[in-house]
């Protein structure tokens, strides 16, 4: 099962030729599920909608609850912002987490879970935004204490992991990642862990996911970083959904056209074919 996340840089720059090549990014992957952020929709138009047509995929779509501040930023009080799930199987459930933050840093930030009905097992798959601003880390902390409690309130009884994708605004190393995996520190839910599939990857690949490489980062000066996720429960009986390989995706032009302002990360789960190997 291959899993992307991306966060899509919402109707920045130049939009119109970036979906094209987003889409273009997409078909080359040829994802199952895919974990968004940042789409927008306008006048009935979904970007969301318009690239599961373009790829024979479900939607599940939700919308934030308050897009002001993202509309200020461009001038459009018409464009709405949400977090979305494509998928190539029907999404039989969906639950939307709006997460909390201080009146100065709301910006409508939401987690999304969908069921997945694969022919074999439902999936319970997820995708979040956490709260961008540099110095909110606590927010984060909180926000990662919330998801985790939505996810055991919707992981369900089915023998494929959760899985959890996003823009988690924070290093790997930050307290809401480290609180979040659940290894490293007690987890908000007990006994509820999970991996972080980067660490499935060649050291020496390319890793920041928010990277100066890029022109439409680069104009802010910030140093490299990854803040995007797959993060993955462990794996059920014969290594069911055990990650299988990662890596990097969307960080080139296509056509001369960056698709977004963030890499995507792409991640192969293990579909249990083999009854020898243990569970975690």
């Amino acid at each position: 099962m291959r899993i992307v996340t991306w966060n899509l840089w919402w109707r920045y720059g130049p939009w119109e030729a970036r979906r094209t090549a987003i889409l273009a990014t997409l078909r080359d992957l040829r994802p199952d599920v895919v974990g968004l952020q940042e789409v927008w929709e306008r006048d009935g138009e979904n970007l969301a909608g318009w690239l599961a047509d373009g790829l024979g995929l479900h939607l599940a779509y939700a919308p934030s609850p308050a897009p002001e501040r993202w509309q200020r930023k461009i001038g459009d009080p018409a464009v709405g912002m949400g977090v979305a799930v494509l998928s190539r199987w029907p999404v039989t459930e969906r639950a939307v987490l709006p997460l909390a933050a201080p009146a100065d840093l709301d910006d409508g930030r939401l987690a999304l879970y969908t069921r997945l009905a694969t022919p074999s097992y439902d999936v319970p798959f997820f995708t979040t935004h956490l709260t961008s601003a540099a110095h909110a880390s606590a927010v984060r902390v909180q926000q990662v204490g919330e998801l985790a409690e939505f996810i055991a309130a919707h992981r369900g009884d089915t023998p494929f992991p959760a899985v959890v994708t996003g823009d988690f605004n924070a290093f790997p190393d930050s307290d809401e990642i480290r609180l979040f995996g659940g290894v490293l520190t007690d987890p908000p839910v007990p006994g509820q862990i999970f991996h972080d599939a980067w660490r499935y990857a060649d050291p020496a690949a390319p890793s920041a996911t928010w990277d100066p490489a890029n022109p439409y980062v680069a104009r802010y000066g910030h140093p490299p970083a990854r803040v995007d996720y797959i993060q993955v429960s462990p794996p059920g009986a014969g290594g069911l959904g055990r990650v299988t390989s990662v890596r990097r995706a969307g960080d080139s032009p296509v056509g001369g056209i960056w698709p977004s302002d963030h890499a995507a990360v792409t991640a192969d789960l293990s579909d249990g074919a083999d009854p020898g190997a243990p569970a975690d």
